[in-house]
């Protein structure tokens, strides 16, 4: 275990925002975060991040920051057509879809280049081109709070839904996740018609394998999305909002273009980017924070912007898109402050 105090979190969030935390611990076991939470570790308010993606913080953080250094992946169950793999959830999260792929394990490779790490994943029901983890996700090992005490959720326990969890909800903070046991297939079957995943493969001429898929995958984030080394970001900022299929085709009868993905019954997701790009926010700024100028979905930080800066824009994008379309979008990221 190592604990600093008055430790920068610049590198530990991917705004790049200049702050601070007050104390900062990383274990690097089960039974090393165990004891120390058993020996009454948090003596402050306390945060448990993973690798910052998904983070905007506004301030320097007063208490405990908790980060995972568990790491290592091993197959834990084995058929002919499916595999179980346990992860630390330290493990880079594309790390983990990299291993996958490089052994011909299907199910992950839609979620290539998503930031972030594996007990994230968990948290967060990550998701993209049409495949979530909890599609994956059999059961995940955490650690309590205020006990110590380890436990196993199976994935009904979890109480996924989109981009929420138990460990987002009831269990917020309560909770951290050490290890996520996944299952990936050995048979083909590949989800292609998300987004424009199979309309590149056939412009590049190239068959459907995993490689292939995971290859493409990544090529349309590059280029959609900002690398958040060069400017500082979070990804996707906000949340795609469900609305009724009502109030979604009264929409279209006056936006004919309106993108829409149905989730069954009267249920049907609208793509927050292409809401905030009709309200003219794509590549605009206000100040040092702006909407990036390929994605409208993404807030980048131009260089210098605090976590009000970008709070402050993030209201103003909400603000339109309800004036314009009667939607309330919410933010994806957790803001810390």
């Amino acid at each position: 275990m190592i604990e600093y105090t008055d430790y920068s979190l610049l590198s530990r969030n991917t705004f790049r925002m200049d702050v601070k935390a007050a104390r900062f611990v990383e274990y690097e076991s089960e039974d090393e975060l165990a004891g120390f939470l058993s020996s009454g570790g948090l003596r402050e308010p306390y945060l448990h991040i993973g690798g910052g993606s998904n983070l905007l913080f506004l301030a320097d953080y007063p208490g405990l920051i908790l980060h995972s250094g568990i790491r290592g992946m091993e197959i834990v169950s084995e058929t002919d057509e499916r595999v179980e793999v346990r992860a630390g959830a330290g493990v880079v999260w594309d790390d983990f879809v990299a291993y996958a792929v490089a052994r011909g394990w299907y199910g992950a490779e839609n979620l290539s280049l998503i930031p972030g790490e594996v007990g994230a994943s968990a948290v967060q029901n990550i998701g993209a081109y049409g495949a979530e983890a909890k599609d994956l996700i059999v059961s995940v090992e955490a650690v309590e709070a205020m006990t110590g005490k380890k436990r196993r959720f199976s994935n009904a326990e979890c109480r996924y839904a989109y981009r929420e969890s138990v460990f987002k909800k009831e269990l917020k903070g309560k909770c951290f996740v050490t290890y996520v046991t996944y299952r990936l297939g050995k048979l083909p079957v590949f989800r292609l018609d998300y987004g424009n995943v199979r309309a590149e493969l056939e412009k590049e001429g190239l068959e459907p394998t995993l490689a292939n898929v995971r290859r493409v995958i990544i090529s349309i984030r590059k280029n959609k999305l900002p690398d958040p080394e060069v400017t500082g970001n979070a990804g996707s900022f906000f949340m795609n909002p469900v609305i009724s299929r009502s109030r979604f085709e009264a929409l279209r009868a006056e936006y004919p273009d309106m993108p829409s993905y149905p989730l069954g019954g009267d249920r049907v997701k609208v793509p927050a980017g292409w809401l905030i790009d009709r309200c003219g926010w794509k590549g605009k700024a206000l100040g040092p924070a702006a909407v990036h100028d390929r994605q409208a979905l993404v807030l980048v930080n131009r260089g210098g912007a605090t976590g009000r800066d970008v709070l402050r824009l993030a209201d103003e994008v909400v603000r339109s898109v309800h004036d314009r379309f009667g939607i309330t979008i919410s933010p994806e990221v957790n803001v810390i402050g």
